[in-house]
């Protein structure tokens, strides 16, 4: 086949599609694949695929990835594999490759791949909105956000505190055809049992003393995107109803109000809870879990994937300096304490420990000795009680207590709740209930 042929074939694929000889060596690409590393054909055609792809000098499988090329031209099969890739930007960027053999009219044998690439086109275009990892744990994730947000169906993301619940119902959304709709954030745990109608579906102006003036509910705000439902788990009996009742029609009316309303809404929801033994508890109707589960993915725990972990923090470390202060780096020391730390609390823990450790740190290098982790950090010595309350009721201890955990976790309640046992919605009336701030 001549290579006006091929380039003329290939060219008819919507997806990056390149044809790569034994030697490594790109002969043909459609402009799709140019487009994906901003490079033109010219500059294309005769480079090796891992000099475009993966800015290395050698093969991707001797630096430990699967390769469809190795598959092809040493055991003669066709794959499909998962690899991080750089775009044009520089940027690294995860896709799905599928490879398949191709044969020239002198049966010389070529690889043909078609790259599926799964990154999210984030409005915001920088790293803030990203998913950073290239461990398989992580790729394999993100594989399977991918193909799910494909789908109209409702999503379920499970995963442990911190593991970036939001970010990868973002990733969803934005991957999604309803990416130039609204996306709607509610955290469930957060509002008030008595305020989740008005929070949800809005309220008519008079619909109660103060409601001087109509207000849309989440749920229409999200009409024509995506409305992600955080904490779910915690979301009241009395309020499950009314949602499954909005999730089976589409149909919801404001508080106060008469008129029948419509939204077109995907739901995505998220929890640290297992929801299936909360029904069997009897603390979630089973028919709303199989409203919120039309699909469920679980997100891998940050020591499931401790590879990425030098890149999160380097990406958490930009993020924390990016007001001025120079770049701060971790040393190879501080990475490895880093890697072998289990991470009970995910990447939310590890922002935390960076942000101590940037204090302690000099001349914007992170060493080991920097990095503390909680339960090597100096522990509060528990409150003295006053003199005169030689015999504190139960009430005031417990006071005591979270108020000291809530010191010694810097305000987070989700972590407080935790080490309570407790929702962070009980944690909130405990604060409201004795005056903590």
């Amino acid at each position: 086949m001549l290579l006006a042929d091929l380039n003329a074939l290939i060219e008819t694929h919507e997806r990056p599609f390149v044809v790569i000889d034994a030697a490594y060596r790109i002969v043909a690409a459609n402009s799709s694949y140019c487009r994906q590393y901003n490079m033109s054909l010219e500059e294309v055609v005769q480079r090796r695929c891992h000099e475009i792809s993966h800015h290395s000098p050698t093969p991707c499988h001797e630096n430990g990835e699967l390769c469809p090329h190795l598959a092809l031209f040493a055991g003669g099969e066709a794959s499909e594999v998962l690899h991080t890739h750089y775009d044009g930007n520089g940027m690294t960027s995860r896709a799905r490759i599928k490879g398949y053999p191709i044969r020239g009219a002198d049966g010389q044998l070529y690889l043909g791949e078609v790259v599926y690439p799964l990154e999210a086109e984030f409005p915001l275009g920088c790293e803030e909105m990203r998913m950073v990892g290239h461990s398989p744990a992580f790729l394999r994730c993100i594989d399977s956000l991918a193909r799910a947000a494909e789908a109209e169906a409702s999503i379920l993301l499970y995963g442990e505190s911190g593991v970036g619940k939001e970010l990868a119902a973002r990733f969803l959304h934005e991957r999604s055809s309803r990416s130039n709709g609204p996306f709607i954030a509610i955290n469930c745990a957060a509002v008030p049992e008595a305020m989740f109608e008005n929070e949800l579906f809005g309220h008519e102006r008079g619909a109660f003393t103060g409601s001087a003036a109509l207000k849309k509910g989440l749920y229409e705000l999200a009409d024509g995107g995506t409305l992600f439902l955080d904490e779910v788990a915690e979301i009241p009996l009395t309020q499950q109803a009314k949602l499954l009742r909005v999730l089976e029609s589409g149909e919801f009316r404001r508080v106060g109000g008469t008129a029948t309303l419509r939204a077109d809404v995907r739901i995505v929801a998220a929890t640290n809870r297992n929801l299936l033994d909360w029904v069997d508890q009897g603390r979630f109707r089973e028919d709303l879990y199989y409203r919120v589960a039309g699909i469920d993915l679980a997100l891998p725990a940050l020591r499931e994937r401790r590879e990425d972990i030098p890149a999160l923090a380097e990406v958490l470390l930009a993020r924390m300096t990016g007001n001025g202060r120079q770049q701060v780096r971790l040393d190879k020391a501080a990475q490895l304490k880093l890697k072998h730390y289990d991470f009970p609390g995910n990447v939310r823990e590890l922002r935390n420990l960076l942000q101590r450790a940037l204090l302690r740190c000099e001349k914007d290098l992170i060493g080991a000795d920097d990095i503390v982790f909680q339960q090597d950090a100096p522990q509060l010595t528990p409150r003295a009680p006053r003199a005169k309350r030689t015999d504190p009721s139960l009430k005031n201890a417990e006071k005591d207590y979270i108020r000291d955990l809530l010191t010694r976790h810097d305000g987070h309640r989700r972590t407080v709740a935790d080490l309570l046992g407790v929702s962070e919605r009980t944690l909130y009336r405990k604060i409201e209930r004795h005056g903590l701030k």
